[in-house]
């Protein structure tokens, strides 16, 4: 049986190795904290940021300042005030002291995986940030950023849509598959395949014949004389345009003498005034188009030379018979032809015919 000094310096031995113990922990718990930042006996700045969602972030998350864990995440809850309605999460986190001066109060903060699948972070990005050092209680604006859920809901309507385009692309290869259609014709059908080939060697035939200078095309390409003429022709045209340029001819004179334009300005105003006297009832033009009694006057007259033409053409009336009577035609005529033969009988001897006797009585 041990003795009592025996069992003290057991229980004094147990105690020494449960505060060496003890005290390499904390030392470890010191170190590994130091390393990442994160020192236990070091005060702490407590801050805290609303966001629309958590994106699965847990408490101990860690804080990065541009890529560098500078805190972690102590809690995520989820805030009842009717202000925050649309960013009802609150993200609380402490930071490290030695980074105080990195960060603002117009620092964004943001939620980021690590890698695609990773863990989810809080990102604080001071890039452009001015404003004074944040203290303890601060908050810090957010700044949403798509994640990975975000993206595969907003494709999902391209996804959509890729499904559909490929149900129609598969439709479609079947059809040419099936000869359908113009491209399955020309792949399926030998006929349409040799009148393509056909249709091509057509083509090949006339841009030969293009270039050996056959045909209107090919001596257009290829015929210098055809080439001067049309050089020729061009340059008669540009003469032409200098000529025209230049207010000789015609066409010259109406574009460049204001002689001539006036004289056409004025021509205009004064059948702008006959057009105004008419409109007004003024005039002879004005009186057929605007007084009745004249228009009844004038078509009682036309109605008359109607008749009269009528009668003419009928053969009643002087007029109308010699229009129309051969006979008066005839005596007419020869009456003429016989005053025709007297005056020429007279010019001949105009002792014969007009001699004066003289008898006194």
């Amino acid at each position: 049986m041990p003795s009592q000094q025996e069992v003290k310096w057991s229980q004094l031995k147990v105690g020494l190795i449960v505060l060496v113990s003890i005290a390499l922990l904390s030392t470890l718990l010191f170190l590994m904290t130091s390393a990442s930042g994160m020192n236990v006996f070091s005060h702490k700045i407590i801050l805290y940021t609303y966001f629309q969602n958590s994106d699965g972030l847990k408490i101990g998350a860690a804080v990065n300042l541009e890529g560098v864990t500078i805190g972690e995440v102590t809690h995520v809850t989820v805030s009842t005030d009717p202000a925050r309605k649309l960013t009802p999460v609150k993200v609380t986190f402490k930071i490290d002291p030695k980074y105080h001066a990195s960060v603002h109060t117009d620092s964004k903060a943001s939620l980021s995986t690590v890698g695609v699948l990773g863990d989810t972070v809080l990102d604080i990005n001071s890039v452009v940030a001015t404003g004074p050092e944040v203290q303890t209680g601060t908050e810090l604006a957010t700044l949403q950023t798509p994640n990975l859920t975000d993206v595969v809901k907003a494709s999902q309507g391209t996804i959509e849509s890729l499904n559909v385009i490929l149900a129609k692309m598969n439709i479609i290869v079947d059809n040419i598959q099936q000869g359908k259609g113009t491209v399955g014709k020309l792949i399926n059908d030998p006929e349409m395949y040799n009148k393509a080939v056909l249709t091509i060697n057509q083509l090949q035939a006339m841009v030969t014949n293009l270039n050996e200078g056959k045909g209107s095309a090919g001596k257009l390409l290829h015929d210098d004389q055809l080439y001067d003429r049309l050089n020729d022709t061009s340059a008669k045209l540009q003469q032409i345009a200098s000529d025209l340029n230049n207010g000789k001819g015609s066409a010259g004179k109406l574009l460049k003498d204001e002689t001539l334009y006036n004289n056409l300005n004025s021509t205009l105003k004064h059948a702008n005034d006959l057009l105004a006297e008419a409109d007004a009832g003024r005039g002879a033009l004005g009186l057929l188009t605007k007084d009745p009694a004249f228009a009844k006057k004038l078509d009682g007259t036309v109605t008359q030379l109607d008749l009269l033409l009528t009668n003419v053409n009928t053969g009643k009336g002087t007029i109308g018979k010699l229009a129309t009577d051969p006979t008066m035609y005839t005596n007419l005529n020869t009456l003429l032809t016989s005053s025709t033969d007297l005056v020429t009988a007279i010019r001949k001897d105009p002792k014969k015919y007009l001699v004066i006797h003289l008898k006194i009585f």
